[in-house]
């Protein structure tokens, strides 16, 4: 392995590491068994540290995390090369070229920058780039299985059900399917809010019971509307409920430190008495 300064490892040194981790006599016996599909939950864990550490200011712990994160691109990259598919090269050229497709505002020729953005130029070369994928693959006979090729088709499975939701109604809408305004949305919600309590209030039913097929759909209607009231307001709805996360985790422990200044805990106090707290926490908030 070549050396370097002991404060910076290049990047040709990771993919060496990785190389090594994963040599089939000499490598680590955890490393080279992995496979995409054991190492992908790893790849979105380390995404969702990246936002944590943005969310939380800490550029610090973003170095580190942003490293992680390059490691698992490093990790499927070396997995690929193994099976003979692609390597990390192929990777970075791809994305460099499509960055450079993407932008020809930026990179193109002297009218296309004096031209600037074009109206809906993403989405068309986005649509190019696809079509051209799906040619390739179909040279391929390494992906002789079909792939559907719908509008919604290339919306990733593996998301975060509320991310996903709102890829799928943003697709949806492109092609005119979506209501024109946030009124008939927040009618959409009502509607999908009184048939959870529809379902709920059903005979031999209440919040205690156990939850059936039938009450988990009406649930998921619910929050499949609500992810359609973000997208309409031009919220992150995964954004906006880590906010929400972060609040409750501040108030709550408020609640936990004013209790103990009183030697007492929130397991050894009324919801009364912690209400009051949490109101407490509300209004030095404002403040």
């Amino acid at each position: 392995m070549t050396k370097s300064s002991p404060n910076l490892a290049s990047l040709s040194e990771l993919l060496e590491i990785m190389a090594a981790l994963r040599h089939p006599d000499s490598g680590c016996p955890w490393d080279k068994v992995q496979t995409f599909a054991t190492i992908a939950p790893y790849t979105i864990e380390e995404a969702y540290e990246v936002a944590d550490a943005i969310e939380r200011g800490d550029l610090i712990d973003l170095k580190d995390e942003l490293g992680d994160l390059l490691l698992q691109v490093v990790y499927h990259a070396r997995i690929a090369e193994e099976q003979h598919a692609f390597a990390f090269a192929d990777v970075a050229t791809a994305v460099a070229r499509k960055m450079i497709r993407r932008h020809p505002h930026v990179f193109g020729t002297a009218e296309e920058r004096a031209a600037g953005a074009a109206p809906d130029f993403w989405a068309r070369i986005k649509a190019e780039e696809k079509a051209e994928k799906h040619a390739e693959r179909l040279k391929s006979s390494a992906d002789a299985a079909p792939k559907a090729t719908g509008v919604l088709s290339d919306v990733p499975a593996a998301l975060p059900a509320l991310v996903r939701a709102i890829k799928l109604q943003d697709k949806a809408a492109r092609v005119g399917f979506d209501w024109p305004s946030l009124a008939p949305v927040f009618d959409k919600m009502r509607e999908e809010m009184a048939e959870l309590e529809a379902e709920l209030s059903k005979p031999g039913r209440d919040a205690s019971s156990e939850p059936d097929a039938a009450l988990k759909d009406e649930f998921g209607d619910l929050l499949f509307v609500m992810a359609n009231v973000a997208r309409h307001l031009k919220i992150d709805p995964e954004d906006a409920l880590r906010g929400a996360n972060q609040k409750f985790t501040r108030r709550f422990q408020h609640i936990e430190r004013r209790l103990a200044e009183i030697g007492s805990s929130p397991a050894g106090s009324t919801l009364d008495e912690m209400d009051a707290l949490w109101t407490e926490a509300k209004k030095r908030e404002k403040q």
